[in-house]
């Protein structure tokens, strides 16, 4: 019987110790990690072709997917793309940008972003046909527009060759 009041009196001796029990500080531990982040980026197709059509017609095709890559993981992102058309030529033969327009039509997006299109007639000079906005994190934008060129009711037969430059930021 003397076994089980020593038992408790060392129980309590434990617990009325200051320091032997619950004395010690919580360890903390700091945990740190990096998010990378990449560029702005835009892939389109190398060439296409518009087809044939008479003198005084229209000729139009869709040009193949043109994408914006925005991997620079930021909290409000935004961007711009611009396209330009060098004149049409064939030989001295020319046919004015002026004379193609630029379609969007509808834009796919990943991740989050808002994408907007402004159908453009085309020029020499660099204009917007789509936007980004408040863009977080990595995220796409892509659309594959349609490309169409009146031709002139003089134009004289054969190829032409313009080349349409897409550009971000």
């Amino acid at each position: 019987m003397r076994i089980l009041p020593v038992a408790v009196a060392s129980v309590a001796l434990v617990l009325v110790q200051p320091g032997l029990a619950g004395a010690a500080s919580d360890p903390s531990t700091t945990v740190t990690f990096t998010v990378t982040s990449g560029a702005l980026s835009m892939s389109v197709p190398v060439s296409s072709t518009l087809g044939s059509g008479a003198p005084g017609t229209q000729v139009s095709a869709p040009l193949g997917p043109v994408t914006v890559t925005d991997d620079r993981a930021l909290l409000s992102a935004s961007w711009s793309v611009t396209v330009s058309e060098t004149d049409f030529a064939n030989g001295p033969s020319t046919v004015p940008a002026t004379r193609a327009t630029y379609t969007v039509g509808s834009v796919t997006t990943t991740g989050v972003i808002t994408a907007t299109p402004t159908n453009v007639t085309l020029s020499n000079s660099p204009q917007v046909v789509v936007t980004g906005s408040a863009g977080v994190g990595d995220n796409t934008a892509t659309w594959d527009p349609t490309i169409s060129v009146a031709l002139p009711a003089g134009a004289v037969g054969g190829t032409y060759t313009g080349t349409l430059t897409h550009s971000v930021a």
